[in-house]
């Protein structure tokens, strides 16, 4: 088993997951984070510290977001490590509870 990225992380990339990681599983996107399924030890420490409850473990992905599965690991493989908490982006909390957010996921912010 592993953990999961979902879609609600998706335009806020809340990073408070990122400072509890004991193996630095995590990697930054443009406005979303993934985790390295090949690095994840299963601790789910990083779980209850995500705000918007982005974090699921694969076993637990709901039917629709089971492409994040596939997601997480594709861009595990391209993005850079992160492994300290920086700034959600600046309009995180309008975006918490936004559904279909998949549309937004390779979308820039400066």
């Amino acid at each position: 088993m592993t953990f999961v990225v979902t879609e609600a992380c998706i335009r806020c990339k809340y990073t408070d997951c990122v400072s509890v990681c004991p193996v630095d599983c995590f990697h930054e996107g443009p406005n979303f984070l993934v985790i390295d399924p090949e690095e994840c030890i299963d601790c789910a420490v990083c779980v209850p510290e995500c705000p918007v409850s982005a974090i699921v473990a694969d076993t637990d992905v709901p039917a629709d977001q089971q492409a994040f599965i596939e997601i997480n690991s594709r861009y595990a493989a391209t993005w850079p490590v992160i492994s300290q908490a920086g700034t959600p982006l600046p309009d995180a909390e309008q975006w918490a509870d936004a559904k279909g957010k998949l549309q937004y996921l390779l979308e820039v912010h400066t």
